[in-house]
């Protein structure tokens, strides 16, 4: 049984655009927040996005396709002017490194630019497969406090799960929520700037933690 952390009247205010894009499993996202009781909608309408209380950008596949499409249906103005009214954004997996500066998968290409930072390769060793798939622990930065904010009620050392080839990285340390090793690679696994927020793992597909991560957005 989840705790529900909103009251009724709250969440009856709550609706969570999930932007289509044109890549990633949107049907997984929704049904994870149908579970915890959380209204949302599946669109690329840039009014109905305006109009929602948080914003979540999801998304599998290459960044410079996942870049291509915001532009093409006409999102990255909407998905900036949202993430500047100071309502709460949550990226996931690809989601997440389309808020970064730039990446380098398959060339030099920007991101959304809201948080610091690029996207690189993980780098392979013996011991690995690439992508990374599967389930992995999240290490909770030092400078993070037990209940705050995306974590609370998230046990030290939990698992979530990965899929994915590239990493962040960011560039103010203080952006890190938690990282996760993989091989050689220690990578950022979930990320905060004000709020602006991204995992990297999949909290749709990570059980009750994922969930709880799920709830946790939809309270801040």
């Amino acid at each position: 049984m989840y705790v529900r952390l909103k009251s009724m009247k709250n969440r009856m205010n709550t609706l969570v655009s999930i932007v289509d894009y044109g890549v990633g499993n949107l049907s997984n996202i929704q049904r994870a927040f149908n579970i915890i009781g959380v209204n949302s909608i599946i669109t690329s309408k840039p009014k109905e996005i305006m109009n929602s209380s948080h914003l979540l950008l999801p998304g599998v596949g290459a960044f410079e396709e996942g870049m291509t499409n915001l532009k093409n249906q006409n999102l990255v103005e909407t998905v900036l002017e949202f993430s500047h009214s100071g309502r709460p954004v949550l990226g996931i997996c690809l989601g997440m490194q389309l808020l970064l500066s730039c990446s380098y998968e398959g060339g030099k290409y920007s991101g959304l630019n809201l948080i610091e930072g690029e996207v690189i390769p993980l780098k392979k060793t013996l011991d690995i497969k690439i992508p990374n798939i599967g389930w992995n622990k999240l290490i909770k930065n030092s400078h993070i406090d037990s209940d705050d904010l995306l974590f609370r009620g998230i046990s030290k050392d939990s698992y979530m799960y990965f899929l994915h080839s590239y990493q962040v990285q960011v560039e103010d340390s203080k952006d890190i929520l938690s990282s996760t090793i993989y091989g050689d690679n220690k990578f950022c696994s979930t990320i905060r700037k004000d709020n602006i927020f991204g995992c990297q793992y999949h909290p749709e597909l990570s059980a009750e933690n994922g969930l709880k991560i799920l709830q946790n957005f939809i309270n801040i």
